[in-house]
């Protein structure tokens, strides 16, 4: 794509699961110049302290190595800058978003504990992936407790939290590793110790400390409640969480000589408070008023979801006022598994004659199930799953959940269950709008972008099982792109996100439409899904009962 003279441009900055994703966008369209991915060296460590001494670690844990987010954002950076053949100079805004609740614990200086000779074997000290899941027993005992007190707040989570969220995993820390609790200086989601990097202000995020870190209306759970909890924990806010919290969209900060020539950016240049992953999604599919619904699709899955007004909606996943976009009350639901779950099926379920048919053709083994699934008609493989491979983030919160598959034969072929899993996560996503709706949350249109768009098969599967048309983003990497347009905010090109959405994001409307007759299929299906859900989910013990058998095992 040619630049265009006397236009200026922002650069955002996606980290996902395994790679960080940078790109160059014009602001005054947001059209993407050039972007690039680089990924993380060690990726996820969720077996082995491979960035260690090896050890094997504890199920549920998904551990990272906070130096590779740095290395991997010069080099995307670098790359999409130099492919974008924009001057350095007419650059004047950097953003990022990370995923969500992916912690990280420091010194006073901003250095990780894991980089410290006395805590290299401590998994404690390493980051704590989204999707790392120790927390389980403390979230219990803080859910229980705030209802116990009466604390309101805990209506602003639908009643529960998740062992993914920051709080929790600060308590494991301390009593898990006491040691890395009493020497860490700071505890911060990654999206805050980047910024700090960048800029050398360590402000939080506005919008990850809501949802995260239990801060609302300006305020944190009282000490009185930390103690009761631990006592050795009634000053973790105070202490290891002081700083200020900054609004969306805001300048955090400008960009230090060393990251301008790390980066190849101008020194100064405005840094965008940081955001969470699936929320900058919203901006780059114009989706930041109230009723418009974001699916962000991809590994796992996060429905975000702006209103004009705050009701307790069970199973959330956190209501923060201004925590999508201002003058909004922000809502957040998701699934904990979706692309992961395709993967792991094709990863270990898929007999070598598939893959030798898949080879001779070209095709990759998704392409190749999702050619053969979407031969079949609705129902045809006479089987329903539930989507819970990595628990169940909404509506029940249950992290200890576990994936289920219903109907299967001698005869059930790879294409069945593949197509089943596909179902299973728009059926997961079907609940999680039925019970937006049932409490007073109005959803008039869904609008999707993640790296599943290229799956014509399940986008569809997901209009007719939602009966709800889908718009698509226009941009493959809408989280980068999303975070160029609050860079463009932070920068002062535009008054407000809402403003800056309108001229720089966009979608393809109504890519995706449900067919009526496919649509009264998937009912009956859904009605089986929601009797196993209910089932599973809610009255017997049965895969909580397995989990402990498995940790005792393996103990």
């Amino acid at each position: 794509m040619t630049t265009v003279e006397n236009e200026q441009y922002t650069v955002g900055l996606d980290f996902g699961t395994l790679s960080v994703r940078a790109a160059v966008v014009r602001t005054s369209d947001g059209a993407v110049i050039a972007d690039a991915v680089s990924e993380y060296h060690h990726g996820v460590m969720d077996e082995v302290l491979s960035a260690g001494d090896g050890q094997v670690l504890p199920p549920d844990f998904a551990l990272q190595v906070p130096s590779d987010y740095l290395h991997s954002m010069v080099a995307a950076t670098k790359e999409a800058v130099a492919a974008s053949h924009v001057r350095p100079e007419d650059i004047v805004g950097l953003g990022l978003d990370v995923t969500s609740a992916t912690v990280v614990v420091t010194d006073e200086s901003g250095t990780p504990l894991c980089e410290l000779d006395e805590f290299t074997n401590e998994p404690h000290a390493y980051i704590k992936l989204w999707k790392h899941h120790g927390a389980g027993e403390q979230v219990e005992r803080i859910v229980a407790l705030a209802h116990e007190r009466g604390e309101a707040w805990i209506d602003r989570y639908g009643g529960t939290l998740s062992s993914e969220m920051l709080t929790p995993k600060a308590l494991e820390l301390l009593e898990k590793a006491p040691d890395v609790y009493n020497r860490a200086a700071e505890i911060m989601n990654m999206l805050d110790w980047l910024t700090w990097r960048l800029t050398g202000e360590l402000k939080y995020s506005a919008s990850d400390s809501g949802y995260k870190r239990l801060y609302q209306d300006g305020e944190y759970p009282s000490k009185e409640f930390l103690a009761a909890l631990n006592p050795d924990f009634a000053e973790v806010f105070s202490e290891k969480m002081s700083h200020p919290v900054v609004a969306l969209g805001e300048r955090l900060g400008g960009l230090t000589p060393e990251f301008a020539r790390e980066l190849g950016l101008p020194e100064g240049i405005a840094v965008a408070t940081g955001n969470i992953d699936a929320h900058v999604h919203a901006a780059s599919v114009n989706a930041v008023a109230p009723g418009q619904m974001t699916g962000i699709v991809g590994t796992s899955t996060c429905w975000v979801l702006p209103s004009d007004h705050f009701a307790v909606v069970p199973g959330v996943f956190g209501v923060v006022d201004g925590g999508v976009s201002e003058g909004t009350w922000g809502y957040e639901a998701g699934q904990s598994a979706v692309g992961d779950i395709f993967a792991w099926f094709v990863e270990n379920c898929v007999p070598e004659s598939y893959h030798e048919q898949a080879r001779e053709r070209g095709l990759s083994l998704h392409e190749f199930l999702t050619e053969k699934a979407a031969a079949q008609p609705v129902g045809a493989h006479g089987l329903v799953a539930l989507d819970w491979w990595n628990g169940n983030r909404s509506i029940l919160v249950d992290s200890g959940l576990s994936g289920l598959m219903v109907g299967m034969t001698l005869a059930t072929k790879p294409e069945d269950q593949y197509r089943a899993l596909l179902e299973a996560t728009a059926f997961g996503a079907r609940v999680i709008i039925d019970n937006f709706e049932q409490h007073g949350i109005t959803v008039d249109e869904i609008r999707i972008a993640g790296g599943l768009l290229k799956n014509p098969l399940l986008m569809q599967i997901y209009a007719d099982v939602t009966r709800r048309p889908l718009s698509i983003a226009t941009v493959t990497q809408a989280g980068a792109h999303g975070s160029a347009i609050f860079a463009a905010v932070a920068a002062g090109v535009y008054p407000s996100l809402a403003q800056a959405a309108v001229q720089m994001g966009g979608v393809i409307s109504n890519a995706y439409v449900p067919n009526e007759e496919a649509s009264q299929r998937y009912d009956e299906l859904f009605a089986i899904y929601l009797h196993l859900y209910d089932l599973f989910g809610r009255s017997d013990e049965t895969m909580h009962e397995l989990r402990q058998i498995r940790d005792r095992a393996r103990a």
